[in-house]
């Protein structure tokens, strides 16, 4: 029997678990010294709230998992002998993936005949989130283990995201971003524009003035590089910004025609990095 996971940086949340049957990893982030595991330490995550502590200043780390906790995800799946596949944020945007892999070695040598595989969707919350709902549309469908990991090395970098920050602080704080020069956040109503690059990183791809000319670099991306949008989401992630994100939305249906636009809130783990009001687009592309 199959069985499927994914994690909260993928902006999964228990509903949508349920929906396609994943179970879901929970990655922590740190306020004030107190670790938080999203959907273990509360049921239903308020991003307004969450995002309101930012605005006040508040500026949260985050942390790797630790591997006794992956053999407690995995160990019951391994013990029983089913297939397992993890359909996971960018392995190159973090170390607790070789925490996972100490913890998958341990556990194939424990259960040898246990077929463990992985799919990094080489981003991280909403176009991670795009290819999770699209596997487990795949698994749904009765797909074999096989035919999606043949589907995903053939559309994972056919997922496409850009998105901008209000903040600039909290991408300079962490550093993920390559090419984003601190003294652009001198610049008044300067917003980079960012995306997930095929190696799985976040890559500083240029600029726009202000925040209407941002959004319309957005909807430009999707004309550009857009590649059979119509036949999948397009999935707008934001951090509590839901009016940009839906104006976006609106934009591109006035350019495109009806579209199956999914709103998404960015987990708080991500969205630490992020900061509030940034808003991102995810769709299918004739590349990243």
């Amino acid at each position: 029997m199959l069985k499927i996971y994914t994690d909260s940086d993928t902006d999964f949340n228990p509903a949508l678990c349920a929906e396609y049957g994943y179970k879901l990893i929970s990655m922590p982030y740190s306020i004030d010294a107190k670790t938080t595991y999203p959907y273990v330490d509360f049921e239903n995550f308020d991003a307004h709230a969450f995002y309101d502590l930012l605005r006040g200043g508040v500026l949260p780390t985050t942390s790797a998992i630790s591997k006794e906790q992956y053999v407690g995800y995995f160990e019951e799946d391994f013990k029983a002998g089913n297939d397992i596949l993890y359909v996971h944020f960018s392995r190159a945007m973090t170390n607790t993936f070789d925490a996972m892999d100490q913890a998958v070695a341990d556990l194939k040598a424990k259960y040898p005949k246990t077929r463990f595989e992985e799919i990094d969707t080489k981003g991280i919350t909403t176009i991670s989130y795009a290819i999770v709902r699209e596997v487990g549309d795949l698994v749904k469908a009765g797909k074999s283990l096989d035919e999606i990991l043949a589907w995903a090395k053939e559309e994972v970098d056919h997922f496409a995201m850009y998105f901008f920050a209000d903040d600039l602080k909290f991408f300079r704080r962490s550093g993920r971003v390559s090419g984003l020069k601190a003294a652009m956040g001198t610049l008044i109503g300067v917003r980079p524009l960012i995306h997930m690059s095929q190696e799985g990183k976040m890559v500083s791809v240029g600029t726009a003035k202000g925040r209407l000319n941002a959004m319309q670099a957005l909807v430009d991306k999707v004309a550009e590089l857009g590649s059979e949008i119509e036949k999948h989401r397009i999935c707008i992630g934001h951090t509590d910004a839901p009016e940009i994100a839906k104006e976006i939305g609106r934009l591109i249906e006035e350019k495109f025609g009806k579209q199956n636009i999914v709103y998404v809130d960015v987990n708080p783990t991500a969205g630490s990095h992020c900061g509030p009001n940034g808003v991102g687009v995810c769709f299918h592309a004739i590349h990243r």
